[in-house]
């Protein structure tokens, strides 16, 4: 799909917009599209954020590593040293930032700050040095115990307090805060009507939606915090992120996936020693790993519950496939989830941070295609027989991979580029593919974002899910191996279907919606939406279709050429599944 009105305008002004998410900073392809454009006089200007996967500060970096894009490993390095060294403070409501500062650069330089606001004023306070945080630690009192009696555990989260409140109120000065969530999708979607064109309108919606680097370095620091208490008892483990929090596709307000890792203390396990003797540590011997997981959580859990500030609603959910805990963090407004060792689920978001890195269209598709789905009710956040955003996100990068030149490899052909630090088994699973961005060819596709997403729902809209599954490894339709509604092959398990909970009624919703949405995509023109003041493009199909004007319904069966939406808007205004149930099957 062309761009619309106002495009001389955007050609002039490409020169002087900076591209969101990863690619703007070494991954492959731009295609000169802009972040956040507006059309000229408007007042919908979109907000620019630092990109998602960006990393600390480049002074002093290794000259090998900032001459080339950095590997998901680096990034996930990078950002959990940096998190050893921050600390969190609850602030009071009047503050002279100026002087809180002043204060804390006497323990040691500060690298960076920034206040947000979640139950009351707090500040993120990164030091240059790790040993600045001790020197803070023993400057700080312990609470008052006059009604409750404190548990003595020394955090990084921290209570700054006026002596004299009326005094100093008057040195207040006003604080920059980061927002930690999306603005709601009515105004989003007023600022998408006074885009240029729908590929404007998915950056600005990305540009919205995307994890702000604030918002990551408070993620890591949970995960931080959460190894301070599991180090009591593991002294060699880690806490990391994963999924959403890590991958480049997170959105404002997700929850932060973490997993407890061993995998120093199994390296250390590895090594021999030459001579005649040999020793082992004496450990707890358990009859399998599952127990032996259940039992780290059970204690890692109890000790969030019972003595970790800020930590509250702990769950432990021991028994599911995955054993985790479920807890909220107050000071910083996540819903967090833990477990153990999830090394396959590592290499799920690196995969994803890979693709979302390639090209700069691959993100701002997923974001648009995942807040389309929610608001017509595809996905939800509760589990269920919906599909998944993971699921959809698979789903989006199959098609990208199906595009001719195709727009990201396939999983295959990454992992003919690793070399032998890339090789990597788990389970029995064969999960190498390269790491290095710089190996990776980019693409001679240069389709607009107008074309994708309308091309994405014709695609879908006419997928025969009753024979065909996905499979990102090798990028092709394969036939299904058994009868679940949509299959999607898990990328690293094969045996697994990643969307093995979608039943069938949900399939056949989400056909439905994905061909009105490329019906709407191809009927509506900007210049007539402008000229009658109603949202066009991309905001037009961020409105639940059940609210449209009936008068649009009934005309649409005007022009169609593609029998299958024919048959669909015949069986929808008869309600007869037989059409649809064509495509998807029984």
């Amino acid at each position: 799909m062309a761009h619309r009105a106002g495009g001389r305008a955007l050609s002039l002004l490409r020169g002087h917009l900076r591209l969101p998410g990863p690619a703007a900073t070494g991954g492959c392809a731009e295609h000169g599209q802009p972040r956040g454009q507006v059309r000229p006089g408007s007042s919908g200007a979109a907000v620019q954020r630092a990109p998602q996967a960006a990393g600390p500060e480049e002074a002093g970096e290794d000259a090998e590593v900032s001459t080339r894009k950095k590997t998901f490993a680096e990034v996930q390095t990078e950002r959990l040293e940096q998190a050893e060294r921050t600390v969190l403070i609850k602030c009071p409501p009047k503050l002279n930032e100026k002087k809180l500062l002043q204060y804390l650069s006497s323990h040691g330089n500060i690298k960076s700050h920034f206040f947000f606001e979640n139950r009351g004023i707090h500040a993120l306070i990164e030091f240059s040095e790790k040993n600045s945080i001790a020197s803070l630690q023993d400057a700080i009192g312990l609470p008052s115990a006059a009604e409750y009696h404190v548990v003595p555990f020394k955090s990084r989260l921290f209570t700054f307090m006026l002596k004299n409140p009326v005094s100093q109120a008057a040195e207040e000065t006003p604080l920059h805060l980061s927002p930690q969530s999306h603005i709601p999708v009515k105004e989003l979607i007023e600022k998408l009507c006074h885009a240029d064109s729908i590929s404007s309108q998915m950056y600005i919606l990305l540009n919205e939606y995307q994890l702000t680097d604030e918002n990551i370095k408070l993620r890591y620091l949970v995960c931080s915090l959460v190894r301070d208490f599991a180090r009591a008892y593991f002294p060699d483990s880690t806490v990391k992120p994963f999924g959403s929090s890590v991958n480049t596709f997170g959105k404002l307000g997700c929850d932060v996936d973490m997993f407890l890792d061993f995998h120093d203390t199994q390296k250390h396990a590895a090594k021999t020693k030459k001579g005649p003797f040999d020793m082992e540590y004496q450990m707890k011997r358990l009859p399998s790993e599952r127990l032996a997981t259940q039992k780290i959580l059970s204690v890692v859990g109890d000790c969030l519950d019972n003595f970790g500030p800020g930590c509250v609603s702990v769950q432990k959910i021991l028994n599911a496939r995955c054993p985790l805990v479920k807890f909220s963090h107050q000071p910083t407004g996540f819903q967090c989830d833990l477990s153990v060792s999830n090394s396959i689920a590592i290499k799920s978001s690196e995969l994803l941070y890979i693709y979302g890195c390639l090209d700069s269209r691959v993100r701002a598709l997923v974001f648009s295609v995942r807040c389309w789905a929610r608001v017509h009710g595809l996905t939800n956040s509760i589990p269920g027989t919906w599909i998944t955003n993971f699921s959809l996100t698979m789903m989006v990068m199959f098609f990208l991979q199906r595009r001719s030149p195709p727009i990201i490899p396939t999983l295959d052909q990454l992992k003919e580029l690793a070399d032998q630090k890339d090789k990597l088994v788990i389970g029995g699973y064969d999960c190498s593919f390269v790491s290095d961005l710089s190996k990776i060819k980019c693409t001679s596709n240069t389709e607009t974002l107008d074309v994708l997403l309308g091309d994405f729902f014709e695609y879908y809209g006419n997928f025969d899910f009753r024979r065909n599954s996905i499979n990102l490894r090798k990028g092709k339709e394969v036939n299904k191996p058994e009868s679940s509604p949509l299959y999607i092959w898990n990328p690293f398990e094969q045996d697994l279907n990643i969307s093995k909970n979608v039943n069938q009624p949900q399939l056949e919703k989400f056909v439905a919606m994905a061909r009105e949405s490329a019906w709407i995509l191809r009927k509506e023109q900007k210049a007539q939406q402008m000229t009658n003041k109603e949202p066009w493009g991309l905001a037009a199909l961020l409105i639940p279709f059940g609210k449209s004007n009936s008068n649009k319904m009934k005309n649409r069966m005007k022009g169609i050429g593609s029998e299958t939406i024919r048959n669909l808007l015949d069986s929808l205004k008869l309600n007869n599944p037989t059409n649809l149930q064509k495509a998807v099957g029984k």
